[in-house]
């Protein structure tokens, strides 16, 4: 008789949920201190700054402080007010980019800047710059201080570099990756490694967050990158299709350029350029980032981004908080939304 076979049961989709499992206790402590110090006497402050906060974000930033602080063990309460402080600094670049982009939606709702306008926008950006270093200060590390405040400057160094590139069809892939390791991964990494400085680690065990989280971020970018061409805006929360209209050289349109005939780059260098950008030409952009697979090719290099994230945490030992960190990884690359 011949052995029946069992096929193995399918995996489900990576998610965000054991993450969000894990520092849920957690994170009610640190929306406190957000809620809390985003209050001022000014009413329009937590007004607008609660558009943004309250908006339905996946609060990726702090979570991962508090994930990587229970992966090394910490059981101090310092993260808390650190993980609000990323958050705060990450809210802040999210004003000042749909001022400068002139976006008009954000996680499926009108932006800060359609509603209140570009001047109160940019300063409710400034005063939660302003408070998360206020909470830097309280924490009174220097070294805490140092990797924070650095990450702020290379953010807006990122941001200044991408809109210095917008419109230039001539951008590489290797420079377009230095941008998005500026204006995304600097700042996952620096949100898990004052983990491990909080918790007094090793060097060791903090340039290995710092690595999870910079490969992390850069993959979650690049899949930001394929889901403007590969997903409609209900799922998005924002409009289908801003990035090709706003003459962003992201990866999956500088792969169909490198990738495609005459007739396909110029297409590209006039729409690039702000010449073609209706709705009849995002539709042929579509079709060409299809034909030439980029959006599969970003995926695919956004997969290699997670992997070594996930490699980077290797030597933790293994447990609740490892896994969750590995499916998120998972989940950066695999994500629709």
């Amino acid at each position: 008789m011949s052995a029946t076979i069992h096929p193995l049961p399918r995996r489900a989709e990576p998610s965000l949920q054991p993450l969000m499992a894990l520092v849920a206790d957690g994170m009610n402590s640190v929306n406190a201190v957000i809620l809390d110090r985003m209050q001022s006497r000014i009413p329009l402050i937590p007004a607008l700054a609660g558009h943004l906060i309250a908006g339905g974000g996946k609060r990726m930033r702090p979570m991962l402080t508090l994930a990587s602080a229970a992966l090394v063990g910490y059981g101090g309460s310092r993260h808390y007010k650190l993980a609000a402080a990323v958050e705060f600094i990450h809210t802040a670049t999210l004003l000042h980019d749909d001022v400068v982009d002139g976006s008009d939606m954000r996680r499926g709702k009108q932006t800060a800047n359609i509603i209140y306008g570009n001047p109160a926008t940019v300063l409710v950006g400034d005063f939660l710059f302003s408070r998360s270093f206020e909470l830097m200060v309280e924490d009174g590390s220097i070294k805490v201080l140092r990797i924070l405040s650095n990450a702020a400057a290379v953010i807006t160094e990122g941001e200044v570099d991408q809109l210095v590139a917008q419109r230039q069809i001539e951008t590489s892939e290797e420079r377009y990756l230095s941008i998005i390791n500026g204006k995304t991964a600097a700042l996952f990494a620096a949100a898990c490694r004052i983990a491990a400085v909080v918790a007094e680690r090793s060097e060791a065990d903090e340039a290995a967050l710092d690595s999870y989280g910079r490969n992390l971020g850069i993959a979650f970018q690049l899949a930001d990158d394929a889901i403007d061409y590969d997903s409609d805006a209900a799922e998005m929360g924002k409009t289908a299709g801003d990035d090709f209209r706003e003459g962003k050289m992201t990866l999956p349109v500088i792969l169909a350029y490198a990738r495609g005939s005459d007739d396909e780059r110029e297409f590209w260098r006039q729409a690039i350029a702000g010449d073609r950008n209706g709705d009849a030409d995002l539709a042929h952009a579509i079709g060409l980032i299809r034909r030439h697979d980029a959006v599969q090719a970003t995926r695919e290099r956004a997969r290699h981004y997670a992997t070594r994230a996930i490699d980077a945490i290797a030597a933790f030992p293994s447990g609740t908080a490892k896994a969750a960190m590995i499916e998120a990884a998972e989940f950066a690359v695999a994500r629709r939304f």
